[in-house]
């Protein structure tokens, strides 16, 4: 049987929580008990030493009868819950007891009066206030406390004619005090029953809280990431899970959200690359078959426009055949480079250099068009591990569309090199033109795909992004519709310092 986490936390947090407020309640229970017993204690022997001193002069004196009738005064007293009052002699015997019943009785040593001072093996007079004191039953289940308080010898009682005592003997008797316990036991129960009814409040009441901060802190995050990977698990890449709080769960679903943007876009590269071969095993039948026709009408075209040179209308007919056959050859040779791509002939180079030289290639048709090119070069650029040519085929494309998307009114060029890393370098080539729109920018790498009509054959991004991705660099675009674009060109300096390239569009 399958049990939650947030189950077996708040079983677990709960059973901790249980255990020390249960802990904490005994030993709370215990002192409370104790410092009562210790308080009626020390009234006992107050009581104890007030009697002593209200019938010394009669134990001195030898008044018996006055000696026995405040001995039954004060064992009267039950209202102040003083249960019974009797002196014993230095044998054992009871002389004086508010129980007149037992007065010439004697007690066994083992018995509950006198087990304390015997127990213990010393004179009693040395015993301490706890050693004294003794709690037992009555046989109605009642407890009593009994205090015992030696009568000592007193040089007045071994000089005195009436009943002298040898001085020798220091001990002459034993005041036995029984107070009743039943107040006490009273209170000790209710305080039992409050400090049980605590702890059990307490301990519901954490559980309570608990459970809302499990609740609120693992039980519904890691119900929205358990959901979260299922929707993932059938195929929804788009699946975001929010983000609240500062902790390790807010940081896991972070995580995850991340994990699945990162999914995502893996899993349009992969289609994308699909695609990619997909065309490239078509271009690559479709080139071969038309290449060699095409040559042939081509040939043809040419040679009927150099016959009929005095036939201005023919001519006019055979120069659109022979342009646009062009431009079809033109096709057909980006369809080959686009399906067999050259692998890149690795040497070090200077991308200065390279895009100087891609400049010079652009510069003409860039001045025709009104464009003003600048060029901001980083100096002490490392010497970069690729194939030159194609780089520069990447950095006329690039520049060939940023003069496109300006048109012909004018505008301007920004081309930068820089130092990213210490293991890459990147072309940034900027213009101010119109901008790609943002429904446009996720599929500008897919071939065939132009936003230029009839004036571009959209493989010149593919071909690049497939020059880049050979040379484990990357190819990003950051466009603003109506301000411009912004390609950035990033590569390796090094020939296996490359990653996977993720072309980026913002």
């Amino acid at each position: 049987m399958r049990t939650r986490i947030g189950t077996r936390l708040i079983l677990g947090a709960g059973l901790a929580t249980a255990l020390v407020i249960g802990g904490m309640a005994v030993v709370i229970l215990r002192s409370h008990t104790a410092q009562l017993l210790a308080e009626r204690t020390r009234s006992a022997d107050q009581l104890s030493e007030t009697i002593k001193s209200a019938t010394h002069f009669d134990m001195l004196e030898n008044r018996r009868e006055n000696l026995h009738r405040q001995i039954r005064a004060v064992g009267g007293l039950a209202g102040e819950g003083i249960q019974k009052v009797r002196v014993f002699n230095k044998e054992g015997r009871i002389m004086f007891s508010s129980a007149e019943e037992e007065i010439g009785t004697s007690l066994d040593i083992r018995g509950e009066a006198c087990y304390a001072c015997h127990a213990e093996g010393r004179p009693l007079e040395r015993l301490g206030i706890q050693a004294r004191a003794r709690t037992f039953r009555t046989p109605d289940g009642g407890r009593i406390l009994g205090l015992i308080n030696p009568i000592p010898n007193e040089p007045s009682c071994s000089t005195a004619d009436c009943h002298a005592h040898s001085s020798k003997q220091s001990l002459l008797g034993v005041l036995d005090v029984n107070i009743s316990l039943t107040e006490v036991d009273r209170e000790i129960a209710h305080s039992r029953m409050l400090i049980t009814a605590s702890a059990v409040l307490a301990i519901l009441a954490g559980s309570l809280i608990l459970w809302w901060l499990n609740r609120r802190l693992v039980v519904r995050p890691v119900a929205a990431l358990v959901a979260g990977t299922r929707r993932v698990g059938e195929g929804d890449l788009g699946t975001t899970i929010p983000v609240s709080g500062n902790h390790e769960l807010s940081e896991l679903a972070g995580a995850f959200n991340t994990m699945t943007q990162r999914l995502a876009e893996t899993q349009r590269q992969l289609a994308q690359a699909d695609k990619l071969a997909s065309v490239g095993r078509l271009a690559a039948g479709v080139a071969h078959e038309i290449n060699n026709p095409l040559t042939g009408v081509l040939s043809y075209a040419s040679l009927l426009r150099k016959r009929m040179e005095g036939d201005t209308a023919a001519c006019e007919d055979l120069d659109v055949i022979v342009r646009e056959t062009v431009r079809c050859r033109g096709i057909i040779r980006g369809l080959l480079d686009f399906a067999r791509p050259t692998p890149p002939a690795r040497k070090p180079m200077d991308l200065n250099e390279v895009v100087r030289r891609a400049v010079s290639v652009v510069m003409t048709q860039l001045s025709l068009n009104q464009v003003d090119l600048s060029l901001d070069l980083a100096t002490e650029l490392p010497m970069v591990h690729a194939d030159a040519n194609q780089i520069q085929q990447v950095a006329v494309n690039l520049l060939l569309n940023a003069g496109d998307a300006i048109g012909d009114g004018g505008g301007t060029i920004r081309v930068t090199t820089r130092t990213r890393t210490e293991d890459s370098v990147e072309l940034l080539v900027q213009d101010n033109g119109r901008g790609i729109p943002a429904e446009d920018l996720p599929r500008i790498f897919e071939p065939f795909y132009t936003t230029k009509g009839n004036h571009g054959t959209g493989l010149g991004l593919a071909v690049s992004w497939g020059i880049v991705e050979a040379h484990g660099g990357a190819l990003e675009v950051r466009s603003d519709p109506g301000q411009g674009t912004c390609f950035t060109l990033r590569i390796p300096t090094s020939a296996g310092s490359g990653q996977i390239p993720i072309p980026t569009t913002t």
